[in-house]
């Protein structure tokens, strides 16, 4: 198993990695829609899923894959009345058509609209 890391996405803000390559596969952590650059986040719900989105690119590309490799997304929404905007952001990024989960929760991290995690190979 190896540890992904890389600049290009934010940080583990706990006691988990980014990601990890394991047997061909990359299962990436969730990621909140946050600017690695200055921790920035965005607000509304278009913006915060491009971060998201390339946040987890960057990671995959880390990592050794890419968009085109992903098999699986889970995404979580703080809105489920957000899935239509997500969606038209995310079939940007997603354009292989993954399976996915997409489900509302309670909250999500620094008060994130959205988080995207995948597995993809390598």
């Amino acid at each position: 198993m190896t540890v992904i890391d890389t600049k290009n996405a934010p940080g583990a803000i706990g006691p988990y990695s980014q990601a990890y390559e394991a047997n061909g596969f990359v299962f990436t952590s969730g990621q909140l829609p946050v600017n690695p650059a200055d921790g920035s986040m965005p607000a509304g719900i278009a913006a915060q899923a491009e971060w998201s989105c390339k946040n987890v690119l960057a990671i995959l590309e880390a990592a050794g894959s890419g968009a085109g490799k992903v098999i699986k997304t889970t995404c979580f929404l703080a809105d489920i009345a957000d899935f239509a905007a997500f969606n038209e952001v995310y079939a940007k990024y997603f354009t292989s058509k993954p399976a996915r989960s997409c489900f509302a929760v309670k909250d999500l991290p620094k008060g994130a609209l959205c988080e995207i995690e995948a597995i993809a190979v390598k």
